[in-house]
């Protein structure tokens, strides 16, 4: 009943319910909540929430170069009596190839608040910093990403939490607006960490069977799924790692899924070391176990899940029928693996194949 009453005042800027992708996931975080920790404002909902960046825009954008600087900006967004809510903040472009790559329509930015009274009573105070994502080539592209974190988060409460907003945007000096587009809130690395009881570490050239093993199969079995192979443990491409302390092994926790065949975003590529045409194939990218009864517990956890998964998509009405039904066939494709013992032990000791691309590691754009 709350969650339908909060729906009901979002009358000026918010999206109506139909808007929404369903309630499943404000149910789930309640599990995943260590008790001593206050559920994130921003985050406890999957509601679509709008947000106004103000400023010198066009400054912001062009600044691509190694070194950028941040700039000062208004952020607004939509309280839920509908009023607009107005904090100063500071933008700065960020990543590697949607920031420098030349084919995005707008970088991604980094936002950091600044911490006054204001900032303190707002639906941000518990996140001092966030990426923000932006759409490169179509905002649908964003849209599926977002689906793809939510995915996960069904998985593991190691996961990022992400927030859908329709970002508007007002240049000082532009008089013409653009029209509002999607774009996603990634949780500050530090508060995942936090609500994992762990800290974040930042070391080059750890090995993947230094990490954990379930969490390892499953974000591997995960990245299989998705059909993404944009990422290594080694120099940490679109992974975060955890500790929680030190008798225990790391975390391994995934971000940035807009290579993957499940988003399949029409700039994005396998690296071509990988020797693949497309990101839909999938390619099974961790380290080589060739008894693949290791892989059980995992599979266990996707085959549980699977009606949920599929729900994900269904329910959505921000999606197209004709994507959901391909994505429905790509995860037919991912559960007719698992679940033919053949084709899985084919699959998931590739990486024991030394003719094979196994056991290439993706360095990405990350510096030494």
């Amino acid at each position: 009943m709350k969650i339908f009453l909060l729906a009901l005042t979002f009358i000026s800027w918010a999206f109506p319910r139909k808007n929404s992708c369903g309630p499943r996931l404000k149910l789930e975080w309640t599990a995943y909540q260590p008790a001593n920790l206050k559920a994130s404002k921003l985050f406890n909902t999957d509601e679509v929430l709008n947000i106004k960046l103000s400023g010198s825009l066009r400054e912001i954008f062009s600044d691509r170069a190694e070194k950028v600087k941040y700039h000062p900006i208004s952020f607004s967004y939509a309280a839920i009596d509908s009023s607009e809510v107005t904090i100063s903040a500071e933008a700065k472009t960020r990543g590697h190839f949607r920031k420098t790559a030349g084919t995005c329509l707008y970088p991604p930015l980094m936002l950091r608040f600044v911490k006054n009274e204001k900032f303190r009573s707002s639906i941000f105070s518990d996140q001092s910093k966030l990426k923000l994502v932006m759409p490169c080539q179509g905002d649908e592209y964003v849209v599926r990403e977002w689906m793809v974190y939510r995915l996960y988060n069904l998985v593991t409460a190691k996961s990022f939490r992400a927030r859908l907003v329709r970002v508007q945007l007002e240049d000082a000096k532009k008089k013409k607006k653009p029209t509002p587009f999607y774009g996603i809130l990634l949780e500050e690395e530090q508060q995942l960490a936090k609500r994992n009881h762990s800290v974040l570490i930042d070391k080059n050239l750890i090995k993947p069977q230094q990490i954990e093993e379930t969490n390892f199969l499953t974000m591997a079995v995960f990245e299989y799924l998705i059909g993404n192979t944009d990422w290594s443990i080694q120099y940490q491409q679109n992974v975060k790692l955890l500790l929680q302390d030190s008798a225990a092994l790391p975390a391994a926790v995934p971000y940035d899924f807009d290579h993957s065949g499940l988003v399949n975003a029409p700039y994005a590529k396998p690296a071509e070391q990988l020797q693949m045409y497309s990101v839909v194939e999938r390619r099974y990218r961790g380290y080589c176990i060739p008894n693949t009864t290791r892989f059980a517990e995992v599979f266990s956890v996707f085959k549980r899940l699977k009606k949920d998964i599929y729900n994900l998509y269904s329910d959505c009405p921000l999606l197209d029928a004709g994507y959901i039904k391909a994505t429905k066939k790509y995860l037919d494709e991912f559960y007719s693996t698992i679940n033919n013992g053949k084709a899985m032990q084919k699959e998931f000791s590739y990486p024991c194949d030394e003719n094979g691309t196994g056991n290439i590691v993706i360095k990405g754009l990350r510096k030494d």
